[in-house]
């Protein structure tokens, strides 16, 4: 047990912070808006996190200390949730396309303004951000809580009054406008709960991965993000967190496949560096077989669980 983990640590907690992003993007989602932002608040909890802990919480000693990581985490959760605000009150006023461009458009300004300032290391990025714990999977005493306590609260969220309102205007923002609901505060409401929880992922990241850059918030992460939600499954948040840790593992499933030898030269290139091509296609292709992913609200029945 002990060589798996020593084996797979750093893939299991990866899968669980992608399922973590998954439902980052879910949530606005909630509400009807394909936000693709949550890789610029995921880059920037990571560079809150990686300035804190090699300049003002730099530390002698080799393991840094969690209480010093949760302090960061929630830096950043308020960091993330300004702006998410912020950004939220500007965009959200536009839907579809429009609104995944507007995003996209923040994602990219976010990445230009990190590869041209001093503090965050520009394109070399921050190295050396030091480790919360010995090992990589010990890290999931952080993910595995917080993706835990994530879906309980988006579960209890559907079933009151602010969740069902997300829904409506998800279904019909017209006919949910007529019956009293504002649909920009809740929309508002949906962005700042992703981009706040995409922050404390990111937070967490920059420790496990000891190392933070300009590529970690890009448009691919835009598309690997949004391949999680709409494959794993857009109507429940279950979708998010199986597409989250399957898609997340898929690339190393790939790589050992390339690795196992017979393959022609250019397969084993294309399933080892074509990861974003893949993805691409599933997109297009799930979106046709299964435009409501592979998790659906029905799935809930076979457990016997009301959807009411």
């Amino acid at each position: 047990m002990s060589d798996f983990l020593n084996t797979y640590g750093s893939l299991i907690v990866s899968m669980v912070l992608g399922s973590l992003l998954g439902l980052s993007l879910y949530l606005p989602l909630m509400a009807g808006q394909l936000s693709l932002a949550s890789p610029g608040f995921y880059g920037l909890g990571g560079y809150i996190a990686a300035i804190l802990s090699t300049t003002i919480f730099r530390q002698t000693n080799d393991i840094f200390p969690v209480h010093l990581l949760f302090i960061e985490i929630f830096i950043a959760t308020i960091i993330s949730g300004l702006l998410g605000i912020a950004i939220g009150i500007l965009v959200l006023r536009l839907r579809g396309i429009y609104l995944a461009i507007a995003t996209i458009s923040f994602v990219e300004v976010l990445r230009v303004i990190a590869l041209n300032l001093d503090i965050t290391g520009g394109a070399t990025g921050i190295p050396g951000i030091p480790q919360s714990f010995p090992s990589p999977i010990e890290y999931l005493w952080i993910a595995l809580p917080l993706l835990i306590i994530t879906i309980i609260l988006i579960y209890r969220l559907e079933r009151v009054r602010v969740g069902k309102a997300l829904i409506a205007i998800r279904e019909d923002e017209l006919a949910a406008s007529s019956m009293g609901i504002n649909p920009t505060h809740y929309k508002v409401l949906a962005f700042t709960l992703g981009a706040i929880l995409a922050g404390m992922v990111g937070a967490i990241s920059a420790h496990f991965l000891n190392t933070w850059n300009a590529r970690q918030g890009t448009f691919d992460a835009s598309i690997i993000y949004l391949t999680f939600v709409l494959i794993g499954g857009s109507r429940t948040f279950l979708g998010s967190v199986v597409g989250g840790m399957v898609f997340t593992a898929l690339p190393e499933v790939l790589r050992g496949l390339a690795n196992t030898g017979g393959l022609p030269d250019w397969l084993a290139q294309f399933l080892r560096d074509g990861r974003l091509i893949i993805f691409g296609f599933l997109i297009v292709f799930g979106t046709i077989f299964f435009p409501q992913g592979l998790i659906t609200p029905n799935i809930f029945k076979v457990f016997n669980v009301s959807k009411k």
